[in-house]
């Protein structure tokens, strides 16, 4: 990518996460309701420190203190469980700071001194925060006593179609999975490699809110025949009785309380529950080698992503809507090695007590996704916008 398009590329990635910090109040964006969510202005800042610290390598030493994530070879750095309670520097000060890096950052790429590789990884891990503020910021607000909306002129996206019971068949056998090519990937989407798959059938659809909700009235919060052992043991503890953000006939938005539309893709699902809502159906969460086999085919620009500013699931396809859990665990793929540097800490390191998530949700950007995308996330998880698409053993019927 040459400088006059890379320049064009970071100002627009840029100016979108400052974009969706607008509706905000200086309060919104300091506010950190549990160790999991940060607030919007550590979101600011940690972007910001990413291009100054890993791209320019020219770290400010207080604010790398402040707004390293978890880059063990960059130092020390406040705990994740702390980051709500930074009341200096301020909003202001932050946005001060992301100004002044963007005017560095414009000048070394225009005089060709930065990696433009670098950049396009910090790009992209600013997509990743982007997504992050919203479904933090989701958390902040739908758990507050008067559950205000993050903007009140938000649509409905569109329902689902399909019904559930609507299946795609593959006949397996070895297949090719991971990125292909020169474009970017994170490191954990590859190398390519091949895989051996049975014969399955896939969902053409997520499931939708009434396909948990006959789940609900079936007494499936209540029969430990369907959770994992680990699940049942979350559930009880946590007293799990329905997806998170439900409220008896009605659930929180970022357009704020709405009635439950029975044909809307069901979200904010942890892995346990979509296992357990799987094995009531009679079937079972997809490999993450079948989803990427079924999705491979499709265009990922189709689905209902951020940049439709509907921010709320409908239509229930492969790419957008929701971050789909897959049963395989988050590993290395074979050949899979951990780049040098501060930059190998990004992945590999996390590749253990996670499950594999696939193909965006409404909260990602469109040009951040791609079939091969490995997102990641504990199987308690249940803040992000993910869902279920169900699987079964078998092809053609």
């Amino acid at each position: 990518m040459n400088a006059m398009n890379l320049t064009r590329r970071f100002k627009a990635v840029r100016a979108r996460t400052v974009e969706l910090c607008a509706p905000l109040s200086i309060e919104d964006q300091l506010v950190q309701p549990m160790p999991d969510a940060s607030p919007t202005k550590w979101h600011l800042a940690h972007t910001t420190w990413f291009f100054e610290t890993i791209v320019l390598g020219a770290p400010d030493p207080e604010f790398n203190f402040l707004f390293n994530s978890y880059y063990e070879a960059l130092g020390p750095r406040v705990e994740r469980a702390r980051r709500g309670m930074l009341s200096r520097p301020s909003l202001e000060r932050v946005q001060a700071y992301r100004s002044d890096v963007d005017a560095r950052m414009e000048t070394a790429i225009a005089e060709g001194r930065v990696d433009s590789e670098l950049v396009e990884l910090g790009l992209h891990h600013e997509q990743q925060h982007q997504e992050l503020i919203l479904t933090d910021l989701k958390y902040t607000l739908g758990t507050q006593p008067l559950q205000p909306a993050y903007r009140t002129d938000l649509p409905r996206a569109a329902s689902v179609g399909s019904p559930a019971g609507d299946w795609r068949a593959f006949d397996g056998g070895v297949v090719e999975i991971g990125a292909a090519g020169s474009g970017f990937a994170f490191d954990n989407e590859r190398p390519r490699h091949r895989v051996f798959v049975e014969p399955f059938r896939i969902a053409t659809r997520t499931l939708a809110n009434r396909d948990v909700q006959a789940f609900i009235a079936a007494g499936g919060y209540r029969d430990a025949q369907w959770w994992l052992s680990d699940g049942w043991s979350f559930i009880t503890a946590e007293a799990i009785t329905a997806p998170l953000y439900w409220r008896g006939d009605e659930y929180y938005t970022l357009g704020g309380m709405r009635a439950i539309a029975p044909d809307e893709t069901a979200c904010h699902l942890s892995y346990y529950e979509a296992d357990a809502i799987a094995r009531w159906r009679g079937a079972r969460l997809p490999t993450e080698a079948e989803w990427e086999l079924a999705a491979s085919s499709l265009d990922p620009q189709l689905g209902n992503f951020a940049d439709d500013n509907a921010f709320h699931p409908g239509r229930g396809s492969m790419f957008g809507d929701v971050w789909e859990w897959t049963q395989s665990s988050y590993l290395p793929y074979p050949g899979f090695r951990q780049l040098a540097g501060a930059v190998g800490e990004y992945n590999g390191k996390f590749m253990s007590g996670q499950q594999v998530l696939r193909g965006g949700s409404c909260f990602t950007p469109r040009d951040h996704i791609r079939a091969s995308y490995r997102n990641f996330f504990p199987p308690g998880a249940r803040w992000q916008m993910s869902g279920v698409r169900l699987a079964e053993d078998g092809g053609r019927r």
